[in-house]
């Protein structure tokens, strides 16, 4: 029973390692016809530590064939980091070819980043072209005003080149398109006349161009060139209009201020005449008491009494007529 134990394990064994050598035997032997030698080994290692050897190999044949050497644990280690093997490989060929100077290392570091490593070297070979600003957004021009109060409406053309060196951690193109447009807004606000932006608008790309905006960003600006150019409303008369609707509004408020400032003043005035008619009519019946007075002293005589009543009454009546005939005819 031992010996019989002992030769079903044998053969058990056997029989896997039959089944590992036909699984891995295509692999193997299309890596070691290509030039790429991958040993049976290694391959049911890939296999055990979860990584698709047939992956691996396809990448070391495609790199092999392009004269790039790189060996299979960097590449299982780019898998085994969620990295896409087959792309990264796919660039440094591309690279190669386009005598770009590009790693491994930077290449599965760029990919990793999320960023697409392919499409960065293809980008390096073949310039991109940047709507600015990206109509996507909902914005198809940028808007800036001149000295003289005139909006220009701005479409440009960014041609860019991607810096592989600065891909890794540098600006996206999102930053490049925001940059542009600050640096057309600025160059127009500082324009005199919409005239001479609209006669040179070659001034724009010049100015925007020589302020180094790819600093700091994945990209290599190679040339700014204006689209398209319209003029706009006129922002600085209606700004004037504004400002003059808003100054009239103030001055009629002021204009209010004092006229009830001058309503409140009048009617103090009215009061103060009311105090004072109410004085003059204390006063007046104090007049009556005084002559009384006078009489009990023997200050004042009848015939002096007589005297002020005629006066008196002349006096009414020489105020009776001149209200009757102010004329005096």
């Amino acid at each position: 029973m031992l010996t019989i134990a002992m030769y079903a394990a044998i053969g058990l064994v056997a029989l896997g390692i039959l089944f590992m050598f036909f699984k891995f035997f295509g692999l193997w032997f299309r890596a070691l016809l290509s030039g790429a030698p991958v040993g049976m080994g290694r391959l049911i290692g890939m296999w055990l530590r979860h990584v698709n050897p047939a992956i691996i190999v396809d990448a070391r044949i495609m790199l092999s064939k392009a004269g790039i050497e790189v060996h299979s644990d960097m590449l299982e280690t780019h898998f085994l980091a969620r990295g896409n093997v087959f792309k990264v490989s796919q660039a440094l060929v591309a690279a190669n070819k386009a005598d770009i100077p590009l790693p491994f290392q930077r290449a599965a570091a760029i990919d990793l980043a999320g960023r697409d490593v392919l499409e960065a070297v293809k980008t390096s070979v073949n310039p991109k072209v940047i709507d600015c600003p990206d109509s996507t957004k909902g914005k198809y021009t940028i808007d800036a005003v001149a000295k003289d109060g005139i909006q220009l409406q701005v479409k440009a053309r960014v041609t860019v080149r991607a810096n592989i060196e600065r891909l890794v951690g540098g600006a996206t193109e999102e930053t490049i398109i925001a940059r542009v447009g600050e640096g057309i807004v600025t160059t127009i606000g500082s324009s005199e006349s919409y005239k001479a932006v609209l006669e040179n608008p070659d001034q724009i790309s010049k100015r925007v161009l020589g302020k180094g905006l790819d600093a700091g960003t994945a990209f290599e600006i190679l040339s700014i060139d204006i689209a398209d150019i319209d003029v706009g409303a006129n922002v600085g008369a209606k700004l004037q209009a504004d400002q003059a609707e808003a100054d009239m509004r103030r001055f009629q408020a002021e204009a209010e201020k004092r006229r009830a400032a001058a309503q409140a003043k009048e009617q103090e005035m009215v009061a103060l005449v009311q105090e004072n008619r109410a004085k003059v009519v204390l006063a007046e019946a104090e007049i009556p008491l005084a002559i009384a007075e006078a009489f009990k002293k023997g200050q004042l005589g009848i015939m002096d009494y007589y005297k002020l009543t005629n006066l008196q009454a002349d006096t009414k009546m020489r105020s009776s007529i001149g209200s009757e005939n102010p004329s005096g005819a």
